[in-house]
């Protein structure tokens, strides 16, 4: 199989639902020639590929490709609906929702990360069991488990949106053994100013 082909009709094709899905299975990488066209492939034969919006085993290394921002803000379009009952249904604003979802998996339901986390919202499989979510792969579930644990989290640290975004990237009990601080963690340090500054964009841009 060979993917390769201009972005229009790439985009056509991945919007539908069972085709995103079948496309995360494997690794596909992807590059922008110097007329603008970008090529898709599963068999890379140009150093110029990279993996595209994120491969199975390590989603994260290409979601900063810039390259690749078009293709997550169609993806985001097309999650927009279900994102925004999942959201109602919480009383959370959708623009937390895709924040989270954009830093955890940049849109791709099929992201697994090396510790485990899968799904949209990267839900670990004690979370998962925690909140009733049989199927992590599955969008609506994964949205729904990844809601509700937000939705506690906030009560659990009165409203304090980074400490509850911080608790979600390390854990609740991270949180409080460091006094209710974020955690001296790298990674959770990094998280947390990543998705507040794109909850803001995405609350600006829904004023607009």
């Amino acid at each position: 199989m060979n993917l390769k082909q201009s972005i229009l009709p790439t985009v056509a094709l991945l919007l539908g639902f069972g085709l995103i899905q079948s496309a995360w299975a494997e690794v596909i990488y992807s590059f922008t020639d110097d007329h603008g066209v970008v090529h898709f492939t599963n068999v890379p034969t140009d150093e110029r590929y990279i993996p595209f919006m994120g491969s199975r085993t390590n989603p994260g290394k290409s979601r900063t490709a810039s390259n690749n921002g078009h293709l997550i803000a169609s993806l985001k379009t097309q999650y927009a609906p279900v994102i925004k009952e999942v959201a109602r249904a919480h009383a959370l604003e959708d623009a937390l929702l895709h924040a989270v979802v954009t830093v955890e998996s940049a849109y791709n339901p099929r992201a697994i990360s090396k510790k485990g986390a899968a799904g949209l919202m990267q839900l670990m499989p004690e979370t998962a069991r925690r909140y009733g979510v049989t199927d992590r792969f599955d969008p609506v579930q994964n949205l729904h488990g990844g809601a509700r644990y937000l939705t506690d989290l906030l009560r659990m640290f009165n409203g304090n949106l980074s400490l509850t975004l911080a608790a979600y990237n390390a854990g609740e009990n991270n949180v409080v053994k460091y006094g209710n601080r974020i955690p001296p963690f790298q990674e959770t340090r990094a998280y947390v100013p990543k998705v507040l500054d794109l909850y803001r964009r995405y609350q600006t841009r829904k004023r607009l």
